[in-house]
């Protein structure tokens, strides 16, 4: 049986990083309480100055830059390409990471799965004009990440979602239609 919710921004806990070094927004997560025993979590950092990562061992990590200039990161010794908004960016959870800030704080945006429980796939999309998209993953998440952002699941529910608004769709088990419009994150997760 399909679980739809609508997770509102100003609803999201704050909680403190692994590390100690800034605080987080959990948006939802699949599971567990504090920083373990979760399969996948969607999380939005502040990050004010350049620094270190947590570490997550045994998960896999998508990040993207949602407000500021951008960061770039250094992997276990080697340099990423600069990481603009809305590009994602994907890494080991147990690698050293370190993030070097382009121009001044930034907002990020999280994805961290367990890829021996799940298989992931996160895409950003900018449709100024409907778009229509095919998913049978078990759980649907659609990101706003703009005022407005219009989605459509199948044939009769459709959300309207403000800046940093979730719609998550669990227990999916059919090809369901998603519609959307406006600058969004789609992510789909499948049980293993």
């Amino acid at each position: 049986m399909n679980e739809l919710k609508v997770l509102r921004a100003a609803d999201y806990p704050r909680m403190p990083w692994k590390n100690g070094g800034g605080s987080t927004e959990e948006i939802t997560r699949d599971a567990g309480e504090g920083l373990e025993g979760f399969g996948w979590r969607l999380s939005i950092a502040d990050i004010g100055e350049s620094g270190g990562f947590s570490r997550f061992d045994g998960y896999q990590r998508v990040i993207s830059v949602l407000q500021g200039a951008g960061m770039s990161l250094d992997v276990d010794g080697q340099l990423t390409r600069p990481l603009l908004p809305f590009d994602a960016f994907a890494f080991k959870g147990e690698s050293a990471v370190n993030c070097t800030l382009t121009d001044g704080p930034i907002r990020d945006f999280n994805l961290i799965y367990a890829p021996d429980r799940y298989r992931a796939r996160l895409q950003w999309l900018d449709a100024a004009t409907p778009q229509k998209l095919f998913s049978s993953a078990h759980t649907v998440l659609i990101f706003s990440a703009s005022e407005q952002v219009y989605a459509q699941l199948g044939n009769t529910h459709h959300e309207q979602l403000g800046r940093y608004d979730c719609l998550q769709l669990n227990g999916n088990h059919e090809l369901l239609d998603i519609m959307v419009k406006g600058r969004c994150c789609l992510i789909e997760l499948s049980a293993i």
